[in-house]
């Protein structure tokens, strides 16, 4: 009989990320192998991403959209998974 410790180890990831929009960042993690399923959700081989559009980070005058990622993912493929979507989020600075 299978049980809990047959799964591979998983680990839950959140992040808050400002600047990219939504659809963007769906983008992206159907770049890296998802398929876009219910309304913010994202799967892949391995992991699950749910999105959530936040209220927008606000400093003065300046607006910046946010949106949350809630990442699910084998613990085996997190650190270059991060990686890969660190490269495709990466934005310089002005």
């Amino acid at each position: 009989m299978s049980g809990a410790s047959d799964r591979p180890a998983r680990r839950t990831i959140v992040r808050e990320i400002r600047g990219i929009p939504l659809f963007l960042l769906r983008e992206y993690l159907e770049e890296l192998g998802g398929t876009s399923g219910v309304e913010g959700r994202v799967e892949g081989p391995g992991w699950r991403a749910d999105l959530e559009r936040m209220e927008p980070f606000r400093i003065g005058s300046l607006v910046v959209g946010q949106t949350r990622l809630t990442l699910e993912i084998e613990e085996s493929q997190a650190d270059e998974f991060l990686e890969r979507l660190e490269l495709k989020t990466l934005r310089a600075g002005a």
